[in-house]
């Protein structure tokens, strides 16, 4: 008789134990975990370009194809370990199917910080013998860990929120009840896995035992930043959900604060904000400063920008695809050119690209999106494209912007939140051109079309008309 399940998933984070945690279900006779099965740029575990005779290029092409070919060929019940860059697809139908069970593994998100950056440091994923322990300190930094903890909390959170709306359930374990027989055993008898263990039968050893004030050079400060917050030291368990404040901008004095939405005109405006003090802005923000800035500046503004979508998504297109410089998303490049069909120029040729290959490659980008934002591709939705009406929903999780300002009308915007607050407005320089074609060069309503239909929501949220050279 059929059990309950059909295969199972291993929601988790990088160095929350999931290596441990396979190892463990694989000496169970019932069940078989296959790694990273959806990991973007291997299948199972790295370096390996094929599973169960599904090769990378099909498993992309339609995930589901490496998920029939686990259900077919596993004796017992197939499973998998996903991570938040894992390709969505096959997240979203495995949330949505009541024949998945899922296993939530979590870890405290400082303890997992901190692991990753030793593993970083001494580039030791696994342990197996003792003797060939790599230890390191690391230096703690607080706006990195802040945006570290954000992600793991929107990944479980938007993860555990589809559970309930569909009114499924989970089974949670935590890094450290892994090794817990009686609680392995719970996760094997609820999986229908077989006969419960006799011992925990793993050949992985604990990487890093020595205390944090031992891994941390910085541990003092690390402290006092942290302070008694619960949030440091227990497993990610709920869907909160946090802006990501470490972007955010203020005036070295005037009570002024932007909120940059990722492939607007971020640096015209710091330029603006340094130009109005005469001193860079402040950055590097967390949750605990940014409350602070606002108690310490009454009355204050908050600001953001919103851009057209078409001129946004050209913009991205240049910066972060077409050129390969520092900050360009060399990854997710080559997967656009050798999965996606976006024909991309050679490193270094992209100055010999002309406008009608540029815009060739452009409309390749777009189309692209669309199956990104959808949800039918296996490369992240990066924030630089994600639609704006999206990121605002964001930064209302913490501190929602006070005035919206365009892109196209961003020097009068400007000009009205320093006259509100009784300051001078400096001129707004000039955007810098990088782009190796202007998007005046190929501008029609075929790209125009295309835009509205992947950003729809935004251009009706925001009202935008139509892309003209003026904005």
């Amino acid at each position: 008789m059929p059990g309950r399940f059909d295969y199972f998933i291993v929601i988790a984070a990088m160095r929350t134990g999931s290596n441990f945690l396979e190892e463990c279900l694989n000496a169970s006779e019932g069940l078989t975990c296959h790694g990273e099965a959806f990991n973007p740029y291997f299948m199972g575990h790295k370096g390996k370009t094929s599973l169960l005779g599904v090769t990378l290029e099909q498993r992309d092409e339609l995930p589901d194809r490496l998920l029939a070919a686990m259900r077919g060929q596993t004796e017992g019940l197939p499973g998998f370990r996903f991570f938040h860059d894992h390709d969505p697809r096959i997240l979203s139908a495995a949330l949505k199917d009541p024949r998945c069970a899922k296993v939530f593994l979590s870890r405290a998100p400082l303890d997992s910080y901190v692991s990753l950056k030793i593993a970083r440091k001494t580039d030791q994923c696994k342990l197996t013998n003792a003797k060939r322990r790599k230890s390191a300190k690391i230096h703690f930094d607080p706006v990195e860990f802040e945006a570290f903890r954000a992600e793991l909390d929107t990944f479980y959170g938007a993860a555990r929120r589809s559970l309930q709306l569909s009114g499924q359930t989970a089974f949670s374990i935590g890094y450290d009840q892994i090794g817990d027989l009686e609680v392995l055993n719970g996760l094997i008898a609820w999986l229908e896995g077989g006969p419960p263990l006799d011992r925990i039968k793993a050949s992985l050893i604990k990487q890093n035992p020595a205390a944090l004030e031992d891994k941390v050079e910085n541990f003092d400060e690390m402290q006092e930043f942290l302070g008694a917050s619960a949030d440091n030291t227990a497993p990610i368990s709920g869907p909160r959900r946090g802006a990501m404040v470490r972007d955010y901008m203020a005036a070295a004095t005037a009570p002024v604060l932007f909120q940059p939405i990722p492939g607007g005109p971020t640096a015209q405006v710091e330029d603006w904000l340094a130009a109005l003090d005469g001193v860079p802005p402040e950055t590097g923000f967390t949750q605990k400063t940014l409350r602070q800035w606002m108690r310490g500046h009454k009355p204050h503004c908050r600001f953001t920008v919103v851009t057209n979508p078409l001129a946004r998504a050209h913009d991205v297109f240049c910066d972060k695809i077409l050129l390969t410089g520092p900050g360009s998303f060399t990854e997710i490049r080559g997967k656009l050119g050798a999965v996606y069909g976006v024909d991309l120029p050679g490193e270094g040729e992209e100055g010999g690209f002309d406008a009608k290959a540029h815009r060739h490659a452009f409309e390749g980008f777009l189309a692209f999106l669309q199956q990104n934002l959808d949800g039918q591709t296996n490369i992240r939705i990066d924030p630089h494209w994600t639609p704006q009406h999206a990121i605002l929903r964001g930064f209302s999780e913490v501190s929602p912007p006070d005035q919206v300002l365009r892109a196209e009308t961003l020097q009068q915007g400007l000009n009205g939140i320093a006259a509100g607050l009784g300051l001078d407005s400096p001129a707004l320089a000039r955007a810098p051109q990088t782009a190796p074609v202007a998007l005046r060069d190929i501008y029609d309503g075929k790209l125009e079309q295309m835009a509205r239909k992947v950003f729809q929501r935004d251009y009706v949220m925001f009202g935008i008309p139509g892309w003209t050279p003026t904005g």
